[in-house]
């Protein structure tokens, strides 16, 4: 059943919930697309307790969260990368929906709601959000439907012997609101 979708910030509190829904999502994103070691080399390497607390608390991911009443559905995590000089640059790391949820727009409001909160801390400055997908993943045409353009692509060293290989995908987002 679906209720009206909700979205907020999330806290250290909820570091468990985001750890779980991820062991839901991630796995089944890049099944075929990377390795089984891969897939949990990569799940205690970005998801870990520790890993998950690292992040909000020293590397200053914004975590938002969306619910369906009091489920976790999906979630959206943006941090500053380069905030020196104009255009800052934040980069979009995670944007992950429930497979139960896909293609009832939630994907997209996480994606608004990452460039509102981006927007907002930029102060009117100019910002830009910066995505690495792997090149294979299906969510390909649903950033490009959000208006990221591909600029680059890479092949990242992320220890163990894993590689990303990734498509580099930007958006300019002062003017940008998504219907």
């Amino acid at each position: 059943m679906m209720n009206e979708i909700k979205l907020r910030k999330a806290t250290v509190d909820d570091i468990t919930a985001i750890r779980n829904l991820a062991w839901q999502v991630f796995p089944e994103t890049y099944k075929g697309l990377i390795s089984n070691e891969q897939i949990e080399y990569m799940m205690e390497w970005m998801y870990s307790v520790k890993s998950l607390r690292r992040q909000m608390l020293e590397d200053h991911h914004t975590y938002i969260l969306a619910f369906n009443g009091e489920d976790l559905i999906g979630y959206v995590s943006v941090q500053p990368e380069q905030c020196e000089t104009e255009p800052y640059i934040y980069h979009l790391q995670k944007l992950y929906v429930h497979p139960k949820m896909h293609e009832l727009g939630v994907g997209k409001m996480l994606f608004q709601a990452a460039i509102d909160h981006v927007k907002e801390v930029c102060n009117n400055a100019r910002c830009e959000i910066r995505l690495y997908v792997n090149r294979h993943n299906k969510a390909l045409h649903f950033y490009e439907k959000m208006g990221m353009a591909n600029i680059d692509k890479g092949d990242f060293d992320i220890g163990k012997g894993f590689t990303m290989n990734v498509f580099i995908m930007d958006l300019m987002v002062n003017n940008i609101s998504i219907k």
